[in-house]
């Protein structure tokens, strides 16, 4: 049985044509760039490119795009290294979203454990963050504002523009996790007044094994891995030259047919959507409606148990999410979906649906059937009325 995946927000499967781009680099030019030699210069040479591509794509100088292993590791490197940079300057206090990825949440408390201040913006029931609670929060010794721009799980895209000007007239450093929506917004560091961007690899058709931090030059930011002095000094370790290559080639690729993707993507989206809820009593779309990623459909199902729902799925050969991948093996319900104002029950009745290159209406609409399916059967032996 071939099986229909929908949980691209988890991870993407390679684009053939880059792994294509990155198999040299495994063999025949697999050297060190820190090497002085040819072999080393070669390697090198292949990762500046990728850097170039990557900084054209959001409009960002070659030199302010930093490698790292992976959104996690960005995100950690931007609150706790420009927390620290900027401690003996009175600026201790840090703003995040309540909605946050978890590696944003768990670094905010991991700072607030060091004696930084850590506050949590509130979101409304289609998980925008407060704009005027914003605004009352920054204080003169608040040094970054983190909030991402498309929620992980709920698909909600934040106007980061926004954000980040009143960040800017405030003089308070910005960041934006952008792990999801690079390659489905249109990102411009410069105009959106982003001081800091994290995205992924392996989110975009690339590899595990690589991301980037966008840093705006002039930005105060410390080093949280230390070693000889790799990405200018900010993060040492030998670069993943075939895993870099490969995210560099994913963005290229995003560049020229990015644009055309998404609306094929954003239709079978809705088609899903539709499919489920004119076809499944009670259901609900969470987020907004329209203010949206468009490969993501976060539904509730409030007749039924999330866990069991994703079981019974994959049983059927379809695969989901009941969240955020990286949290969806613990029993809690979405910490994204209660700071919106749902119910424990509603929240852990949900699943996330998301799609994307490889995804075809065909796939969709038998989904749709299995969904139809698969909820009616567990109705049956469900403790809860809709």
């Amino acid at each position: 049985m071939k099986k229909i995946y929908l949980d691209y927000a988890a991870t993407t499967p390679i684009d053939p044509r880059v792994l294509k781009a990155m198999i040299p680099y495994f063999s025949d030019k697999f050297a060190n760039t820190m090497s002085l030699h040819q072999m080393g210069q070669i390697a090198s040479e292949a990762v500046e490119n990728s850097r170039k591509t990557i900084a054209s794509f959001i409009n960002a100088k070659t030199e302010e795009i930093y490698f790292t292993s992976s959104a996690t590791e960005s995100n950690n490197l931007a609150l706790k290294g420009v927390a620290f940079a900027n401690r003996e300057k009175g600026k201790n206090h840090i703003i995040i979203s309540s909605i946050e990825h978890d590696c944003v949440l768990e670094s905010s408390r991991w700072l607030k454990r060091q004696g930084f201040k850590v506050d949590e913006l509130n979101v409304n029931k289609f998980g925008f963050v407060d704009i005027n609670q914003l605004k009352k929060l920054i204080t003169t010794s608040t040094v970054l504002v983190s909030v991402i721009h498309g929620n992980n799980e709920i698909g909600t895209i934040q106007d980061i523009k926004l954000i980040g000007k009143i960040c800017r007239e405030k003089g308070v450093y910005f960041h934006t996790d952008a792990s999801q929506s690079l390659g489905k917004v249109d990102i411009n560091v410069e105009k959106m007044n982003i001081d800091l961007l994290t995205a992924s690899s392996h989110k975009i058709y690339g590899p595990k094994g690589a991301a980037i931090l966008y840093i705006k030059k002039g930005v105060m930011i410390e080093p949280i891995i230390h070693g000889g002095g790799h990405e200018k000094g900010l993060r040492s370790s030998t670069s993943n030259v075939p895993a870099i290559v490969g995210m560099g080639k994913a963005v290229e690729i995003l560049q020229k047919e990015g644009k055309k993707e998404n609306k094929k993507i954003e239709k079978l989206r809705n088609i899903l959507v539709k499919g489920i809820l004119e076809n499944i009593k009670g259901t609900h779309l969470n987020g907004d409606p329209v203010q949206r990623l468009s490969n993501n459909a976060n539904i509730s199902f409030p007749s039924i148990e999330g866990e069991s729902l994703l079981m019974e799925l994959d049983f059927e050969g379809v695969e989901v999410s009941t969240g955020s991948a990286c949290s969806s093996r613990t029993l809690m319900p979405s910490h994204v979906l209660m700071a919106m104002g749902a119910k424990p029950q509603i929240a852990h009745g949900s699943i996330r649906l998301s799609i994307g290159r490889f995804t075809t209406e065909e796939e969709i609409k038998k989904a749709v059937k299995i969904f139809i399916k698969v909820v009616n059967k567990l109705k049956k032996f469900s403790p809860f009325s809709v």
